[in-house]
C-alpha cells in the first residue's frame, strides 16, 4: 500500500561521506561506487535513511530514475527509467530466481525485509553484460552479513534493528549475529514483521496487513588467495494483503540456498563461481482475508511452486582497470500453478503445468583506456528454451475451460531463441566534471506467463491493471536499443548528476485487445473471460514502443552544517505502432530534503511533489491522476557509538493529495477495482533503534 512514496521519508541528508566526492563532502544520501567508473553503481544505504515500509523496493525507489510500484505491503516492484517487473535485473544478494507467483506477488525484492538489508546496489542505465541480461538496469539488494576479521581471535558481532509505525501498528525486528576471524566466519540471520490493516482519513485498506519470518545461516573459509562462501536462507510469508490483485497472499515459503568462490589465481587471473538454488512454494485465494464471494463456486485458491537453479564462471584477466573478463553462467527455472475451488476437490485447473526453462549464457568483457577516455565494451550470448506440459483439469471444469485446454494441448508448447546484448560506455574524468555515454543493446524473453497462460485470468505478471490476460505462444522476444549521455560535476560544495535517455523497443509485449471486435462475445477466449468477469480479455503480443527522458540528483552544501540534497524524475513512455501510452509510468516528481548536521545528531525536512498523470494506457484502461505533495520530518541521533535512534513524522498536512495508482476498494471474485482514490494522508510515526554490539 502506499505506505507510500512518503514512507521513504528519509534521512537524505544524514549520509555522513560519499567516495564520490570530496572526503569531507557529505552531501549526497546516494554512495557512487567507483570514481573511476563515473558512478555506474549507486549504493543506498538503509541505516542512512529512514525508510519505515517493510518494502525494500521503496528504498531502491529513492534513487533517480527510479519509482515505487506498490502492489501491497510485500509485494513492491522497482520502475527504473518507465521499466518495471521481469524487465528489470533485480537481485538479492547477487542472486537471480523466478518469482513464485504468476501475477508477482513475491518480486525478488519481497525477499529482502528492511531489517536486514544493508545496501541498495542499482546500476545506472543499463546493467553490464557479466551479470546477465536484463532489459532496463539492473537492482541488487545487499543483506547484512559478518565479515571476516583482521586478526586470528575470534571476534563477535551484531547488528540488530527494531521499529515501530503508528498508520498501520506495524513492528519489525532483526539482525544477524556471529563471530569471525580473519581465516573463518560464521553468522546467524533472522527477522520479523508485522503490521494491521493501512488506515487513511477515509477508514481502513481491508486486507492490507501482513507478516513475514525470515531466517537462516552463513559460513565462510579463506582459501589462500580467495574465500568460499555458503549460505541458506529461509522465508515465511504468512497471510499479507495485496489489494490491488484478485487474491491475497496465504503464504510463501522459501528457501535459498547460495555457494560462492571469489579469489586470485595469479597477480593477472581472478576467478569468481556462483552456485544457487531457490525454491517457492506459494498458496493465494480470494477468501481468507477479504470477503468472500457470496457464491461459494466463485471461491478461489490457488497453489503455485517455482524452483531455480543457477550457476556462474567468470574470470577476469589484468588489473581492475585495465581488463578482459569473459564468462558464463545458466539458468533452470520449473514452474507450476494449480487453481482450485476449496469446497470441491473435482475443480481445478493446472494453468501452468510443469513449465520448465532453461537460459545458457556466455559474455566477453573488456575495459581499456585510450588517452583521457576510459571504455568499458561488453557483449553477451544467451539460448533460451522453455516448454509446457499439457493442461491437467477436474472434471467439476465446466467446458468452456475444457475446449480451451484440449486447444492448448493440441498446440507446439515448445519454444528457443537465442538472443545478443551488447554495451559500450565512455567516459572522461576533466577536473570537476565527468562526461559519460553509453550505448547498448538489451533484450528480453517472454514470461511463462505471457507465453503459456490459456485460460483467461487475472494473472498478468504484477501488472495489477484489473484486466483479464491470456497467453501467446507466438511472442518474439523484446530488443531494446538504447542511448544515454549525461555528466557528473562535483565542486564547491555543489555537485549534480544529470541523464539524458531514450529507449527504442521492438517487440515489446503488451497486452492488446484479443481480437478486432472488443466487446463483442464471439470467440471460447472471450466466453471464458466473461464468465471470468470480464468480457474485453487483452491478449499478450508483440508492439513497439519508446521510452525516453531524463533525471538527475544534486546536493549543496549551502554553509557549515546547512545542508540542500534533491532529485527529479521524467519519463515518457509510449507505443509507436499505435497513439496510446504505456501503462502505470511514474508521473514527473521531484523531492528536496534540508537538513541541518551536527556532532551525532542530524534534524531535517523533506518534500517530495508527483505531477498529474494524464499520459495514461488507453489499451491498459488506466485512470489518470492528479498531483500530490509529500511532507515528512525526520531525525537522527548517536545515542552512544554502536547504539542510534531515527525518527520520522510523515505526511504533516491532511490536505495533501495521496492518489494510488493501483486500487484498494474491496474487491470480490474476480471483480478488481483500479484508480481508487484515497484522499489525503494519514499522519504517520516511525522509530528505528539499531545496534551494533561489539
Amino acid at each position: 500500500m502506499k505506505y507510500l512514496a512518503s514512507a521513504g521519508a528519509m534521512i537524505a541528508a544524514s549520509s555522513f561521506t560519499s567516495p564520490a566526492f570530496a572526503d569531507n563532502d557529505p552531501l549526497t544520501f546516494i554512495i557512487v561506487t567507483g570514481q573511476r567508473d563515473a558512478g555506474m553503481t549507486d549504493q543506498i544505504e538503509s541505516e542512512k535513511e529512514i525508510v519505515s515500509t517493510p518494502d525494500a523496493a521503496s528504498l531502491a525507489a529513492r534513487a533517480p530514475g527510479a519509482a515505487l510500484i506498490d502492489n501491497g505491503g510485500l509485494s513492491g516492484q522497482v520502475q527504473y527509467r518507465g521499466l518495471f517487473g521481469e524487465r528489470i535485473l533485480v537481485r538479492v544478494d547477487g542472486q537471480r530466481f523466478a518469482s513464485g507467483g504468476p501475477n508477482l506477488m513475491d518480486p525478488p525484492l519481497h525477499y529482502a525485509p528492511m531489517a536486514l538489508v544493508d545496501r541498495i546496489e542499482l546500476d545506472r542505465g543499463v546493467s553490464p553484460v557479466r551479470k546477465g541480461p536484463g532489459l532496463g538496469g539492473g537492482v541488487n539488494a545487499i543483506l547484512k552479513q559478518v565479515d571476516f576479521g583482521d586478526d586470528p581471535d575470534l571476534s563477535p558481532e551484531v547488528d540488530l534493528t527494531a521499529g515501530y509505525r503508528s498508520v498501520d501498528d506495524s513492528y519489525l525486528l532483526g539482525g544477524i549475529a556471529g563471530l569471525s576471524n580473519d581465516k573463518i566466519k560464521f553468522g546467524v540471520i533472522a527477522s520479523y514483521e508485522k503490521g494491521d490493516d493501512y488506515e487513511f482519513p477515509g477508514g481502513t485498506v481491508a486486507s492490507s496487513s501482513f507478516e513475514r519470518l525470515t531466517y537462516g545461516a552463513v559460513a565462510g573459509v579463506k582459501l589462500d588467495d580467495g574465500s568460499l562462501t555458503v549460505s541458506y536462507r529461509r522465508q515465511e510469508t504468512d497471510p499479507t494483503g495485496n489489494p490491488p490483485f484478485p487474491m491475497d497472499i496465504q503464504y510463501f515459503n522459501t528457501d535459498f540456498l547460495a555457494l560462492a568462490y571469489e579469489g586470485r589465481l595469479s597477480d593477472n587471473l581472478y576467478l569468481e563461481v556462483d552456485v544457487g538454488h531457490v525454491a517457492v512454494r506459494h498458496l493465494m485465494d480470494n477468501f481468507s482475508l477479504r470477503p468472500a464471494p457470496a457464491n461459494p463456486i466463485r471461491r478461489r485458491a490457488t497453489f503455485a511452486d517455482s524452483d531455480s537453479s543457477t550457476a556462474s564462471l567468470a574470470l577476469r584477466i589484468g588489473k581492475p582497470l585495465q581488463h578482459i573478463r569473459i564468462g558464463a553462467d545458466i539458468e533452470l527455472i520449473d514452474k507450476d500453478v494449480r487453481i482450485t475451488n476449496p469446497a470441491n476437490a473435482n475443480f481445478f485447473l493446472a494453468t501452468l503445468n510443469n513449465v520448465s526453462g532453461s537460459r545458457i549464457g556466455g559474455f566477453v568483457e573488456g575495459r581499456v583506456a585510450f588517452g583521457p577516455i576510459d571504455v568499458e565494451i561488453g557483449a553477451r550470448f544467451d539460448h533460451h528454451q522453455m516448454d509446457a506440459a499439457a493442461p491437467l483439469l477436474g472434471s467439476a471444469v465446466p467446458m468452456g475451460p475444457r475446449n480451451l485446454a484440449a486447444g492448448f494441448a493440441a498446440a507446439d508448447r515448445s519454444w528457443s531463441d537465442d538472443t545478443v546484448d551488447v554495451i559500450a560506455r565512455f567516459w572522461s574524468e576533466m577536473a570537476d566534471i565527468t562526461p559519460r555515454l553509453t550505448l547498448a543493446r538489451k533484450t528480453r524473453v517472454a514470461g511463462a506467463v505471457e507465453r503459456f497462460s490459456w485460460l483467461p485470468t487475472g494473472a498478468s505478471g504484477g501488472l495489477a491493471d484489473g484486466n483479464i490476460y491470456v497467453g501467446n505462444l507466438d511472442l518474439q522476444s523484446e530488443k531494446a536499443w538504447i542511448a544515454e549521455i549525461g555528466f557528473d560535476y562535483a565542486a564547491g560544495g555543489f555537485y549534480a548528476r544529470p541523464t539524458l535517455f531514450y529507449r527504442r523497443v521492438d517487440d515489446y509485449i503488451q497486452g492488446v485487445a484479443f481480437d478486432d471486435t472488443p466487446g463483442i462475445i464471439n470467440s471460447p477466449v472471450e466466453m471464458v473471460a466473461a464468465m471470468n468477469g470480464d468480457p474485453t480479455p487483452l491478449q499478450f503480443a508483440n508492439v513497439d514502443a519508446e521510452l525516453y527522458g531524463v533525471d538527475m540528483d544534486f546536493g549543496w552544501n549551502i554553509t557549515g552544517p546547512l545542508h540542500l540534497d534533491g532529485s527529479a524524475s521524467y519519463v515518457r513512455a509510449k507505443r509507436r505502432d499505435i497513439d496510446d501510452n504505456l501503462y502505470r509510468i511514474a508521473p514527473p516528481n521531484a523531492r528536496l530534503a534540508l537538513s541541518w548536521r551536527q556532532g551525532s545528531w542530524r534534524i531535517g525536512a523533506e518534500v517530495q511533489g508527483f505531477a498529474k498523470q494524464n499520459k495514461v494506457s488507453l489499451t491498459n484502461s488506466e485512470q489518470a491522476s492528479k498531483g500530490y505533495l509529500l511532507t515528512s520530518l525526520f531525525g537522527h541521533i548517536q545515542l552512544m557509538p554502536t547504539l542510534s535512534l531515527d525518527a520520522s513524522v510523515e505526511n504533516l498536512f491532511d490536505k495533501n493529495y495521496v492518489e494510488h495508482l493501483a486500487g484498494y476498494n474491496r474487491v470480490s471474485g474476480s471483480d478488481v477495482a483500479v484508480g481508487a482514490r484515497l484522499p489525503g494522508g494519514r499522519r504517520s510515526a516511525f522509530i528505528r533503534l539499531r545496534w551494533t554490539g561489539f
